[in-house]
């Protein structure tokens, strides 16, 4: 009777064991083939990439780069209009979308639970890399007389969504210069939304972050004379002591019409996408990505390259692009 006790319990102490082993294949291990959830790359019917709104950057790179991926993966890919950067970290946070486009500032932002996000730490979302530099513009017309920033008091300006990357650009850029939301009439428009308020001027200026040039800007640009308010030497180092995400950026002649260049501000455009993403699917992806960036139509595909790819970054790195960096880069 003991015997049969005693082998009982050894068979159920060997089934134990058979189902611990079984619950670990999903480990990442040194195979990288699967996270801490369990995923692995055969899981994915579908990828989407959360962009912003159709007349920014973030769009027409988004489908260029959706297109790259499908090739290299297998894995159908899209790109996904939405409310950009803010929105994107947090829809990623939710499971509800695999990859997206945000501001560095702004991914900077949900990781340590500041600003917009105030106190809600946005985790389970890693970098895939840097991009371009997206130019904080503040774009008016010239019929409107607005010259500098002590030219928007009491204005109608359009500051983008709240809670939005560009809520946030400009609101320290007007701190910068003496100024409030309280000191002008903020209008919480995307960007086509400002592009047609100004030219049936419901409107008096709008900032747009956004990689130059900006399709929504080039569109105004198409109808009227469009004027860029500068941001002189002096106020763009006191932004960058204060907010040091912020970097020098000039927004060149030609560009939108501009008879000279004009001095502005930039943040990184980046690339992030959800931590569960098993690692070697992270690294198809992020190859697929810098490997063709240099077949990119838009202005901004000569700037995204991989020996750039970490500049900027202050958020931890997918496993999966590190390792194509890594190679990369050596």
């Amino acid at each position: 009777m003991k015997k049969t006790k005693f082998r009982l319990l050894g068979f159920i102490m060997l089934m134990a064991v058979l189902v611990l082993a079984a619950c670990g294949t999903g480990d990442s291990g040194s195979s990288g083939k699967g996270t801490e959830s369990g995923k692995t790359k055969e899981d994915y019917d579908f990828l989407s990439i959360l962009t912003g709104g159709t007349q920014g950057t973030y769009y027409p790179l988004g489908g260029s780069f959706a297109d790259y991926i499908t090739e290299a993966t297998g894995i159908k890919t899209t790109a996904e209009v939405s409310q950009a950067s803010a929105a994107n970290m947090t829809t990623l946070h939710d499971g509800d979308a695999d990859i997206a486009f945000v501001q560095t500032d702004i991914a900077y932002y949900a990781s340590k639970g500041e600003l917009m996000f105030d106190g809600e730490i946005i985790d389970g979302v890693s970098a895939i890399g840097a991009l371009y530099p997206e130019t904080v513009q503040l774009i008016t017309l010239e019929k409107n007389a607005i010259k500098t920033y002590a030219d928007l008091k009491g204005k109608k300006i359009s500051v983008g969504a709240p809670g939005s990357g560009t809520y946030a650009n400009a609101e320290q850029l007007l701190e910068i210069h003496g100024l409030t939301m309280d000191d002008i009439k903020p209008q919480n428009l995307d960007f086509g939304e400002s592009q047609e308020s100004l030219q049936s001027g419901q409107i008096d200026a709008a900032f747009i972050t956004a990689g130059t040039p900006t399709g929504a800007v080039e569109g105004l640009n198409a109808v009227a004379n469009v004027f860029v308010v500068p941001v002189e030497d002096a106020k763009a180092d006191e932004l960058i002591k204060k907010y040091p995400y912020y970097a020098k950026e000039t927004i060149p002649a030609g560009t939108y019409g501009l008879t000279e260049d004009t001095p502005a501000v930039s943040v990184g455009a980046m690339l992030v996408i959800q931590n569960e993403v098993p690692e070697d699917l992270g690294y198809e992806i992020t190859k697929a990505i810098y490997d063709n960036a240099s077949k990119l139509q838009h202005a901004k595909g000569k700037l995204i390259k991989a020996e750039s790819g970490l500049d900027g970054i202050g958020i931890p790195v997918h496993p999966g692009a590190q390792k194509y960096f890594d190679e990369v880069n050596k």
